[in-house]
C-alpha cells in the first residue's frame, strides 16, 4: 500500500493512474463517497466527489492537485511530460493539468463535448490518445444531466436493480495531441468499454463487467468515413 487517503479523506474509487518519467504517480479518486460497485449512484447524485492527486515515491507524500471533480476518471501523462490529462465522465470531457512550463499548476479543457462518457485515456506513442467510451450520450442520460428529479428516479431504480439499460455504442475515440477528433470505433451492442489502447496494428478494448478483452485488427478493419 502506497497511499489510501489525502487531506484526511479516504479514497472511495481509486481509478486511473499514470507514472511520469520522474517517478511521480498521478491518479484519480473518481468518488470519495461511492465505491466502484455503486458508480452509477455517484453519476445520478450529480455532485463533485472526485479528485486528481499525485504521489511522490521519494517523499511518500500524497498531494491533492484538483478537487470537486465530477467522477474523475482515466489519467495519462503527455509524451513531453508537460501536462497530465484526466477525464470527467458525466461532463463528457477531459481536462489538462500542466506540470511544467509557463502554465504550470493551471488546468484547462483538453477535449470537450465528447460523443459519450469518457473513462480511461491512453497514449499510443504515435501521436494519438485513445479514450474509452463506456456508453454513448443517450436521451436518458441527457435527462439525468438536466433534471435532478430524473436522477432521483434513476437512483431509486439503480438501488433496487430495476433500472433499464440505456447504454449503447461503447468503444473508443481517437484524438490527436491537440484534442481534435480523428477516429471513432464503436458497436451498438457494446456496453461498459473502459479501456482502449492501440498496440501495433491492433486495438485492445477492456470491459468493466465482462471477463474478456476485445482485439480488433485496425489494418483489416480500418475506420471509414461517414461523411456524405
Amino acid at each position: 500500500m502506497l497511499t489510501n487517503e489525502a487531506e484526511g479523506i479516504k479514497f472511495g474509487t481509486t481509478d486511473g493512474v499514470a507514472v511520469a518519467k520522474n517517478g511521480i504517480l498521478y491518479f484519480t479518486d473518481a468518488s470519495s463517497k461511492y465505491d466502484l460497485h455503486n458508480f452509477a449512484l455517484d453519476l445520478f447524485e450529480g455532485r463533485p466527489y472526485g479528485r486528481l492527486m499525485s504521489y511522490d515515491p521519494f517523499t511518500k507524500q500524497t498531494k491533492v492537485i484538483a478537487r470537486d471533480l465530477y467522477y474523475a476518471n482515466g489519467v495519462e501523462v503527455s509524451p513531453d511530460q508537460d501536462f497530465v490529462i484526466f477525464c470527467e465522465t458525466p461532463m463528457m470531457r477531459c481536462m489538462r493539468y500542466y506540470i511544467q512550463g509557463e502554465k504550470e499548476g493551471s488546468i484547462d479543457v483538453f477535449v470537450d463535448r465528447l460523443l459519450g462518457m469518457p473513462d480511461n485515456i491512453r497514449y499510443d506513442g504515435e501521436g494519438h490518445y485513445w479514450i474509452a467510451i463506456p456508453t454513448e450520450h443517450t436521451y436518458a442520460w441527457d435527462l439525468a444531466r438536466r433534471y435532478p428529479y430524473s436522477r432521483k428516479i434513476f437512483a431509486f431504480l439503480e438501488r433496487h436493480w430495476k433500472r433499464p439499460s440505456v447504454d449503447k455504442n461503447a468503444g473508443a475515440i481517437v484524438v490527436d495531441l491537440e484534442g481534435k477528433l480523428v477516429e471513432r470505433y464503436y458497436d451498438p451492442e457494446l456496453k461498459y468499454i473502459t479501456t482502449g489502447i492501440k498496440i501495433g496494428e491492433h486495438l485492445y478494448l477492456g470491459n468493466l463487467i465482462k471477463s474478456f478483452i476485445i482485439r480488433l485488427n485496425l489494418t483489416q478493419y480500418p475506420a471509414i468515413s461517414t461523411k456524405l
